[in-house]
């Protein structure tokens, strides 16, 4: 079994229920419908994890369906920004401790305000990054909620 991740710790902590799934990856297969297949479940149940940096606030988390676009302009407005963008890659690990492919909501090095998308409660469970490659957390929408302490609204493009 794979070593636990900021990310389970949290979790246990919360005294949260969770199953850990690990998978084989690739570095140009790191997408949410290759990562949904491996794990065996739908696309939109696989919730990726991006960082953005906004005009007036810095850093943002967003968390959507892997199904879906994040839409930049309603992120922007929700988290009290003008524009938001997009993190530069090599940005990643130092803003969250984590790498690229491996960006859990859950367990970051510091707090930035979080938005997840709401169709989190359509599907039961959804994913998230365990906190590394090759690592999945499946568990109920409500409970990601409660762990992320998430701002839950509509930030996808249909």
């Amino acid at each position: 079994m794979a070593a636990k991740t900021n990310a389970c710790r949290l979790l246990d902590i919360l005294h949260i229920p969770y199953t850990l799934h690990e998978y084989e990856w690739e570095e140009s297969q790191l997408d949410a419908y290759t990562v949904a297949e491996k794990v065996g479940l739908q696309p939109n149940q696989i919730f990726k994890t991006l960082v953005l940096k906004g005009d007036k606030s810095g850093v943002v988390v967003a968390c959507i369906p892997g199904d879906q676009e994040l839409n930049l302009k309603s992120l922007a407005s929700l988290s009290g920004n003008k524009k938001v963008e997009m993190v530069a890659v090599k940005d990643i690990q130092g803003l969250t401790g984590y790498i690229r492919g491996g960006v859990s909501p859950l367990g970051m090095k510091k707090k930035y305000p979080f938005f997840l998308d709401q169709t989190v409660t359509d599907a039961a469970p959804v994913s998230i990054s365990a906190g590394k490659r090759g690592l999945q957390i499946f568990l109920e929408g409500e409970h990601l909620i409660t762990a992320s302490e998430a701002n839950v609204v509509d930030i996808t493009s249909k």
